[in-house]
């Protein structure tokens, strides 16, 4: 792998005293693996926390038991049933409004407050919608049911979707999910991240949004592992700062 043109680019932020505020998340999660294992494994090893996105209405025991015990796992809300409701003709979505606005509310209140039970305080109030697709209408819901955060993929357009609500997206995902679904070609992830670090710094993209990294633990094979720690590593050294949300729901107490 070819790192120059990333190094140059971090290179650039450091001489103009720039920081990074950076970020991981992984999806699907709803029991304890050997998989979760190691991203658990590697998140301690880099200091960085995971914001871990489980399936609430399958979410088990074991997964309860085992993130009580690492700190560095924060659970946040993967939308209820990870299902695809959208019509033959549309890509996957189950939070798009292919069904009554009121049902599709209900499904994500549902998933906070049995996440809420399972997590307690641990939990984030974080909405990740599956397939990181959600439709504006009910975005503009989230903050009303108890969530501060909503996040999906690619850049955010304005930091503030609804009152109340943040956006907090990721930018980067390793896995070619419409091929192989396995490691996109190495140069290409190196490239991509370049640029997207150069708008930042250019002011074509939100330099305060803090830059995610998505991961899917369940899926990886050893190719994955290796490029997300190599990637995120090499963040850290330059001007990547860990960063971590932790917020109660609306109405909860400080």
């Amino acid at each position: 792998m070819d790192w120059s043109p990333l190094e140059a680019e971090l290179n650039i932020w450091r001489a103009q005293g720039l920081s990074l505020p950076l970020w991981w998340r992984d999806d699907d999660a709803v029991s304890k693996t050997t998989q979760l294992e190691k991203l658990s494994e590697l998140s301690r090893s880099l200091d960085l926390p995971v914001h871990l996105a489980i399936i609430p209405r399958d979410a088990d025991a074991g997964l309860v038991d085992y993130v009580a015990q690492q700190p560095t796992l924060i659970p946040v809300v993967h939308g209820w049933a990870h299902q695809n409701l959208a019509p033959p003709d549309e890509k996957k979505s189950e939070f798009r409004l292919h069904r009554p606005l009121a049902d599709i509310t209900a499904d994500a209140q549902s998933g906070l407050n049995r996440l809420r039970t399972l997590f307690g305080d641990r939990l984030c109030p974080m909405f990740v919608p599956p397939w990181n697709r959600i439709a504006p209408e009910v975005v503009r819901e989230l903050p009303d049911l108890g969530y501060c955060i909503v996040s999906t993929a690619t850049p955010r357009k304005k930091r503030e979707p609804a009152p109340g609500l943040e956006q907090i997206n990721t930018h980067l995902d390793p896995i070619d999910w419409r091929g192989s679904r396995r490691l996109v070609a190495a140069d290409k992830l190196i490239s991509q991240t370049t640029d997207l670090l150069r708008d930042r710094r250019e002011a074509r993209a939100d330099i305060t949004e803090p830059f995610g990294v998505l991961t899917h633990h369940l899926v990886h094979d050893q190719d994955i592992w290796t490029f997300t720690q190599e990637l995120l590593s090499r963040l850290l050294d330059g001007p990547g700062i860990a960063w971590a949300e932790s917020k109660k729901p609306t109405g909860e107490p400080e």
